[in-house]
């Protein structure tokens, strides 16, 4: 998984998930400070440099994660920026009344708080995080939720590589016939496979009558009161940042 091994081998992986939350924090409200599309941006591009030459993240990694929300963003920014309307007994294509600037407003404080949740997820695990939300007090419920859809991901992930690879073996993707056969069997075995492991999962979950929270433990950080200090005062600088450009 792409973020997990970036979560794990980055250089700020000691540093405590409190302050990278924080700093994470003060990127969400900074984004929202922002009065104009260049302040957004120009936050945007402070955590973007913070995750690639503080955090060490590899340029090519944090593209292949941002494409797929940009790509999302990019198609709901053009449902916004026009509209179908029957007008003269016939379909009439309308932009965007009110002119393009609430819509790149819109685009760019999306990118600045893309920015904050992509460094977040991309410099902290996903135990330390479910660590940090159980010590604000999140609901167990939730957690266990986030921890169960966490294994089914690498359940997923291990079930697919293992099937594609036996099925490589026997020269299943030699043509485009046998590709789009072995994509089908490949769709059909893991539903199958899927479906019996989360069912283990939920026997195991009864076998211990649901009796407590899952628990997981969690790395001590030596210097969390300086990490906490250099992310509240690299917040505020986002924060400050924005409204000087608002």
């Amino acid at each position: 998984m792409l973020v997990e091994q970036c979560a794990y081998a980055n250089r700020w992986r000691s540093v405590s998930p409190a302050a990278k939350g924080l700093f994470a924090l003060g990127g969400f409200v900074a984004a929202f400070v922002a009065g104009r599309p260049e302040a957004a941006f120009a936050v945007a591009a402070l955590i973007v440099l913070a995750t690639l030459a503080g955090a060490g993240i590899a340029a090519s990694r944090f593209l292949r994660a941002a494409l797929p929300p940009l790509g999302f963003l990019a198609l709901g920014c053009l449902s916004l920026a026009c509209s179908l309307d029957f007008a003269d007994g016939g379909l009439v294509w309308r932009w965007l009344p009110a002119g393009w600037t609430p819509l790149l407003q819109l685009a760019a404080r999306s990118c600045a708080a893309l920015a904050a949740l992509l460094f977040l997820a991309l410099t902290t695990p996903m135990i330390d995080l479910i660590a940090l939300l159980r010590r604000l007090k999140t609901p167990e419920v939730l957690l266990e939720i986030m921890v169960l859809c966490y294994r089914m991901l690498f359940v997923f992930s291990e079930a697919t590589r293992d099937t594609r690879t036996a099925q490589a073996a026997r020269l299943g993707y030699a043509s485009l016939r046998l590709t789009l056969r072995s994509l089908a069997g490949l769709a059909a075995n893991l539903t199958v496979q899927i479906w019996r492991r989360a069912h283990a999962l939920h026997v195991a979950a009864q076998a211990r009558n649901n009796d407590g929270p899952l628990r997981f433990l969690a790395p001590e950080f030596a210097h969390a009161g300086r990490d906490l200090a250099c992310a509240a005062a690299g917040g505020l600088l986002l924060i400050a940042v924005a409204g000087v450009l608002a």
